[in-house]
């Protein structure tokens, strides 16, 4: 079992910058994929970027391309999302999640941490 402790969103102008953290439990944290997600109110969840393992791989969504950067910390068991040149529409509650390396889905997720662009 892996639980997903996510923090680091907050209120920030359009344009500003974000860092967000995942803290994770449990052992083999390398042994995990891990990805952001986000959700905006009324939407479908959406793929923002993934680390592999042991993170030499990243894969991004077109919206984050440039803007986002994900990395890991296999030493400290956890995942960030820095998000640079925030738009409003990146206004959303960003969760992370966990699949073991061999596997093709999501198995775990975090509660969340919400994002707010202004203007």
């Amino acid at each position: 079992q892996v639980q997903l402790v996510e923090s680091g969103g907050g209120l920030v102008q359009a344009g500003g910058s974000l860092r967000l953290s995942c803290a994770t439990s449990g052992a083999s944290f390398s042994t995990y994929t891990m990805a952001w997600f986000l959700q905006a109110p009324g939407k479908e969840r959406e793929f923002v970027a993934s680390i592999s393992g042991r993170g030499g791989t990243t894969v991004y969504a077109d919206s984050a391309k440039g803007r986002f950067t994900i990395s890991r910390s296999n030493a400290k068991s956890t995942v960030y999302l820095q998000m640079n040149s925030l738009k409003l529409e990146d206004t959303a509650t960003y969760h992370c999640a966990a699949r073991p390396l061999s596997e093709a889905s999501w198995r775990f997720w975090g509660q969340g941490t919400q994002v707010t662009v202004s203007s």
